[in-house]
């Protein structure tokens, strides 16, 4: 493709930045939306029903929660800001959804939970790595990670958006 053919996705106008969202991108997206409202979901109620029970658990249920948040918006966000939050913050999905699921199996009583159920009262959504969620917070931040390398930001498109006036932290 030469520089002057433009793919659906990229810019129609000098103003209006190239999408790094389509695609594969999108169903990425999509399913991160999804879990950040089941893990905040799932942590709001625990918490305001019975952090008492395993408040470790819970707060890392929040934690979850958090992280989803950031990473859908890092992931749908313009500019190199907002790729190296996506980085960091998948990065650091991958290693808890490692951590609190090698725990939650050899040593549960370290989170508070009373058993290793993936389903349980006190289980987190990295609880035996996801296995509650179909082991989705396993494979999601190794596929997100394989795709933010894979679409990282240009310099073209970062310059584009400085001169749109949108890239001020780019």
């Amino acid at each position: 493709m030469s520089h002057h053919t433009m793919s659906a996705g990229e810019h129609t106008d000098d103003h209006r930045p190239r999408r790094r969202i389509s695609g594969v991108g999108r169903v990425l997206v999509f399913v991160y939306g999804v879990l950040a409202l089941a893990a905040t979901g799932r942590s709001v109620f625990q918490i305001i029903d019975r952090f008492h029970e395993a408040p470790v658990a819970f707060t890392l249920s929040g934690l979850s929660a958090v992280v989803y948040i950031v990473a859908t918006i890092a992931l749908v966000a313009p500019g190199r800001f907002w790729y190296r939050v996506a980085w960091v913050t998948i990065s650091f999905e991958l290693a808890g959804v490692l951590v609190i699921g090698a725990l939650s199996l050899f040593a549960p009583q370290t989170l508070g939970l009373h058993d290793i159920d993936p389903f349980g009262r006190d289980a987190t959504v990295w609880s035996v790595f996801g296995m509650g969620y179909l082991f989705i917070p396993l494979v999601l931040p190794i596929l997100g990670l394989f795709w933010l390398s894979r679409h990282h930001p240009t310099e073209k498109a970062t310059a584009e958006r400085t001169v749109a006036g949108d890239g001020a932290r780019s």
